[in-house]
C-alpha cells in the first residue's frame, strides 16, 4: 500500500481557511501565525492537491466517490474481496473508506489485510476509527503492526490502547526497539519529542558520498522515508546535512564535508509550533532533535511537522469560538462538549448583565412593573448567547465538511450531538440567568428572560448545524455563507423570540 507526502496535512489547512471565514477579522489577527501558513498554503493551490502516489492516489473528485461505491459494492458480497478490492489504493484512502463502514464490517475487512497494510491504514486512520480497530486487536496482532511503523507513529499507536494491552506489546517486541518507545512515550505529544522519530542514517565527516549511499542501503531501511542524510562526530553531534539532491548529484568519491550543508536542528523540549516554523522557513525536508547536551537523538520530517502545526491551528480555531479542541480526535460526549464551551457562554452571560445595568442607568425602571425598556435592556443578552452557540455549531460542521467527516450516519450523529450540546446549554443559561435576574429585577422578568435564553440558544444551535448544511446541499460554501448570513439570523431570531415570550407572559 503507497505511502504519500504531506497531503493529509495540506487537506486540514485547507480547511482551516474554510473555516476561519466563520470567524471575526480580530481573532484572524491573534492567530496570525498558524492563519499565515493555512492561507499561504490554499493560495499557492487553490485546493488541496491529490497526494503523490507511486501507483494510483484517489483524488478529492468523483474518482474518490467511485472507489468508495466500488468498495461498498465488494464488501456486501465478501470482506476478503473488499479488501483485495484496497490492493494497490492509497492508505488515506483504504482508511477513510473503513471509516464510513460500520465497526464491524471495518474489522472484518481490516483482518483480512496484510500486516503491512494494517501498519499502513493505521497510520493514516483519524483518531475514532483507529481505537475502533485497537480496541479489537490482540496483543499479538498488535504487535507485528507495531514492528512495521517507524518508532514515533508506533509510540502514538500504543497510546490509543488499554494500557495493560500496550505492556503486553512492549514486553513480546525485542527489548531494545520497547526501550526506545517508552523514551519517546515521555515526552508530550505536542513538543520535539513528541514528534521525532529516532530511526535516522548518519555519517561521519571524513567519509565520502558513495558511503553515504551505502549507510542509506545498510540503516534505511527502517528509517522515515525522505529523511536524508546527518553527518555526526564521534559523539553523535550534529554535523552537517546531505538532502537527497545531493547524494544524486555529486561524485560518489566527494568527501561528505564538501557537500554537507549546516544542519538546522531543534531542542527535544521545543513546541511543535517552533517545530513546524522552522520547517516552513527553512523549506527543510527534515528537522534533527536534539538533547540537552546537542546530540542528535531522532528526526522530524516535514510532513509530521506540518501535520502537528496544522493541527494546532485548528484547535486555535476551535478555542476562539469556544469549541472543544478534543473534536479533533473523535466526537466527545455531549457532557464534554458542554463544559468546554460553558466558560465562553459565562463570560457572555457577565457581559450582558453588565450591559444590562448599563442600560438602566440610562433607560431608567419602568413605573408599574416590567415595561418596554426593561425588555430592551436584555436584548444584547440574548443575542450574545445565541450568536455564540451558533458560531460553534457552525464552526464545527464547516469543518467537518472541508475534511469530509460528514458522511452518512456521521452527519446525522453529529447533527443529533451539536443539536443536543445546544439544548444542554440553553437549558443551563437559561437557569442561571432566570435566579440572576430574578434577584435583580422584580416581577416575572426573570423568567422572561430566561425562558427566552433557552429557546434562543437551542434554536441557533439548530441554525447552527442547519444553515451549513443546506448551503451544502445547495452547492453554496458554507464557509463563505454560513457565517455572516447565521450571525443576523441568530440575531434576529433571538430577538423576535424574547419579544413574544415577553409579550406573553408580561401582557406587554
Amino acid at each position: 500500500m503507497p505511502q504519500s507526502g504531506p497531503a493529509p496535512a495540506v487537506k486540514r489547512l485547507w480547511c482551516i481557511e474554510k473555516t476561519s471565514t466563520l470567524l471575526w477579522p480580530c481573532y484572524m489577527t491573534w492567530l496570525c501565525p498558524n492563519w499565515g501558513l493555512a492561507l499561504r498554503t490554499s493560495a499557492r493551490r487553490g485546493q488541496p492537491p491529490a497526494p503523490l502516489d507511486r501507483i494510483h492516489p484517489m483524488a478529492f473528485s468523483d474518482q474518490e466517490e467511485k472507489g468508495l461505491r466500488g468498495f461498498q459494492e465488494l464488501l456486501g458480497t465478501s470482506p476478503a474481496l473488499a479488501a483485495g478490492y484496497m490492493e494497490g489504493v492509497h492508505a488515506a484512502d483504504c482508511a477513510e473508506w473503513l471509516r464510513v463502514t460500520q465497526p464491524e464490517d471495518a474489522w472484518r475487512v481490516f483482518l483480512e489485510l496484510t500486516v503491512e497494510d494494517q501498519a499502513d491504514v493505521l497510520e493514516h486512520a483519524e483518531d475514532d476509527l483507529r481505537r475502533t480497530l485497537i480496541a479489537r486487536m490482540s496483543a499479538g496482532d498488535l504487535r507485528h503492526v507495531v514492528e512495521e511503523l517507524p518508532s514515533d507513529e508506533a509510540v502514538d499507536l500504543l497510546a490509543e490502547a488499554d494500557e495493560h494491552l500496550a505492556e503486553d506489546v512492549l514486553a513480546a517486541i525485542p527489548a531494545e526497539t520497547a526501550q526506545e518507545l517508552r523514551e519517546l512515550a515521555v515526552y508530550e505529544p505536542d513538543t520535539a519529542g513528541g514528534l521525532m522519530a529516532t530511526e535516522f542514517v548518519t555519517v561521519g565527516p571524513t567519509e565520502h558520498i558513495g558511503d553515504a549511499v551505502k549507510a542509506i542501503r545498510k540503516q534505511g531501511e527502517d528509517a522515515e522515508e525522505e529523511l536524508a542524510v546527518f553527518v555526526v562526530n564521534d559523539e553523535g553531534q550534529p554535523l552537517g546535512f546531505l538532502a537527497d539532491r545531493v547524494l544524486l548529484s555529486q561524485p560518489i568519491h566527494t568527501p561528505v564535508e564538501e557537500a554537507m550543508v549546516v544542519p538546522v536542528t531543534i531542542d527535544v523540549l521545543a513546541d511543535q509550533e517552533d517545530v513546524g516554523r522552522l520547517v516552513e522557513k527553512y523549506g527543510l525536508i527534515s528537522l534533527g532533535v536534539v538533547d540537552s547536551a546537542g546530540l542528535l537523538i531522532g528526526v522530524i520530517s516535514a510532513e509530521d511537522a506540518t501535520e502537528a502545526r496544522a493541527e494546532e491551528a485548528e484547535e486555535d480555531l476551535l478555542r476562539l469560538v469556544g469549541a472543544s479542541p478534543d473534536s479533533l480526535h473523535g466526537r466527545p460526549s455531549v457532557a464534554h462538549q458542554v463544559r468546554s464551551r460553558l466558560p465562553l457562554m459565562g463570560i457572555t452571560v457577565l457581559s450582558g448583565l453588565l450591559s444590562a445595568k448599563i442600560l438602566r442607568m440610562f433607560l431608567g425602571d419602568a413605573e408599574g412593573g416590567a415595561g418596554p425598556s426593561d425588555i430592551l435592556r436584555y436584548l444584547p443578552l440574548i443575542m450574545g448567547l445565541a450568536g455564540n452557540v451558533g458560531v460553534q455549531s457552525s464552526t464545527v460542521l464547516v469543518r467537518a465538511m472541508a475534511l469530509g467527516e460528514l458522511e452518512g450516519a456521521r452527519q446525522r450523529s453529529m447533527l443529533r450531538s451539536e443539536t443536543s450540546v445546544g439544548l444542554a446549554m440553553g437549558v443551563i443559561c437559561g437557569f442561571v440567568i432566570t435566579l440572576v435576574v430574578t434577584w435583580l429585577e422584580p416581577g416575572q422578568l426573570g423568567l422572561v428572560v430566561g425562558l427566552a435564553t433557552l429557546i434562543s440558544i437551542a434554536f441557533s444551535a439548530i441554525l447552527g448545524t442547519s444553515v451549513p448544511v443546506a448551503c451544502q446541499k445547495f452547492g453554496i460554501d458554507p464557509a463563505i455563507v454560513a457565517g455572516p448570513f447565521l450571525i443576523c439570523l441568530s440575531d434576529i431570531a433571538g430577538s423576535v423570540m424574547f419579544v413574544l415570550v415577553a409579550k406573553g407572559l408580561l401582557d406587554l
